[in-house]
């Protein structure tokens, strides 16, 4: 039995614990995590500066280099995120509908946890504890496979949580971390169906693609962001230029920034002459079709056809022409991931067709794509934003980590 296997065969004995002990036990637990984080941030740090010396070493790009980032205003959000996890309503045996047959029957539809949730993902270690207390709120076992680059950041994480679930009376093994990096650990992690009940990549379209392609246990597609932002013709550009900015530059590496701007003919020379100076405070790049070009000269260059599928991770933002907002709709829908998209507009009507039109996740009007976050949707934290409409779509917290089972009450029926 491989070291995965091992682990695999641990979750699930600790799931029966865990999905039977009751929300009182489980609040207890993840109270007891937040402040073991918060009694040992020092601990984390130490890792941290190791994870940031590696990859700093390693050439990792500066945008890349904040997701792994650590300090210690991030290790007081991931307390708090625990702690709005605690609060949050327990899903767990929550009863859906429960009606009587004609035969006497009483049948209900109750809440259970999906079981193992396994967790693929790359060098953000806040989702290490942002999973993990997802998981244990609702009930399921999960075992954490982060990238290399963030390893003893997320050993100093998991062997934290680990102790503190033992000092709140539950098995160390409601949380793993898979101590092998390697790609074919991963590999063996995706077909390890008599153990993981469902997987859940989280990190670029690379990773989600592949995982989606080669996992024989069944797979939650996450955070796949090309997002986009139309500005129409009736938009207020300040708003709008605004509105780009936060969206492409607060924190380009997240799946929720826009890395393409569609703006409409009519104002475009206009928005782009407000937009193009807050663009430049990070040295955006912008890769323009032949009539955004046109406008920006030598500020832009020329896009490839790859850049309008590109999720960029980077101060880098694609800007394209459109004579309509139809053409802006069919252009999402024909390049878009399904997570995020955005119109500004004053117009109420094409704001509408917009909503009914687009199809992705979180269709915004008027605002930025970054709040599509779990913490914003007043979910507490998020498992990820799935990208799919199978099981769950969007953000996904405590409730689209349940199933549920049918419970029957008779009294003697027979059939």
């Amino acid at each position: 039995m491989t070291q995965l296997q091992q682990q695999g065969k641990a979750a699930k004995t600790a799931g029966y614990d865990l999905s039977t002990c009751g929300t009182e036990k489980k609040n207890a637990a993840l109270e007891a995590i937040a402040q073991a984080l918060e009694s040992r941030c020092t601990e984390i740090l130490a890792a941290n500066e190791t994870d940031l010396a590696n990859a700093k070493a390693n050439g990792m790009r500066p945008a890349m280099l904040d997701r792994l980032a650590l300090d210690a205003g991030r290790i007081a959000s991931m307390v708090d995120g625990v702690r709005q996890v605690t609060a949050l309503p327990d899903p767990i045996g929550k009863v859906d509908k429960m009606e009587t047959r004609p035969n006497g029957l009483i049948i209900g539809r109750r809440r259970v946890p999906l079981g193992v949730v396994a967790i693929i993902y790359e060098a953000r270690p806040n989702v290490t504890v942002d999973a993990a207390a997802l998981c244990l709120k609702s009930g399921n076992v999960c075992i954490l496979r982060g990238g290399k680059e963030a390893f003893a950041t997320n050993q100093a994480l998991a062997n934290i949580m680990r102790d503190a679930l033992v000092s709140a009376g539950l098995p160390a093994d409601c949380i793993a971390l898979v101590q092998d990096t390697s790609r074919e650990t991963a590999n063996e992690l995706m077909h390890l169906d008599g153990y993981v009940d469902v997987l859940i990549p989280r990190g670029g379209a690379g990773l989600i693609r592949t995982v989606a392609k080669e996992s024989s246990v069944p797979v939650i597609r996450t955070g796949e962001g090309v997002c986009h932002v139309y500005v129409d013709s009736e938009a207020d550009l300040d708003m709008a230029a605004n509105i780009l900015y936060n969206a492409k530059c607060s924190r380009p590496s997240v799946c929720n920034a826009a890395e393409c701007v569609l703006i409409h003919r009519k104002i475009a020379a206009e928005f782009l002459e407000k937009a193009v100076p807050m663009l430049d405070r990070h040295n955006v790049e912008l890769r323009c079709d032949t009539d955004a070009l046109a406008i920006l000269g030598q500020r832009g260059v020329p896009a490839a056809d790859s850049d309008w599928d590109a999720e960029y991770d980077d101060y880098i933002l694609a800007v394209r022409i459109v004579d309509s907002p139809e053409e802006a709709i069919r252009f999402i829908n024909a390049h878009g991931t399904g997570h995020s998209e955005s119109i500004v507009t004053r117009n109420y009507f094409q704001a509408q067709r917009f909503l009914d039109a687009v199809d992705a996740a979180a269709v915004y009007v008027n605002a930025s794509t970054r709040f599509t976050d779990g913490g914003e949707f007043g979910l507490g934290a998020e498992i990820g934003i799935s990208t799919q409409k199978m099981h769950a779509r969007g953000p996904m917290g405590l409730e689209e980590l349940t199933s549920c089972k049918y419970v029957i009450y008779g009294e003697g029926q027979v059939r």
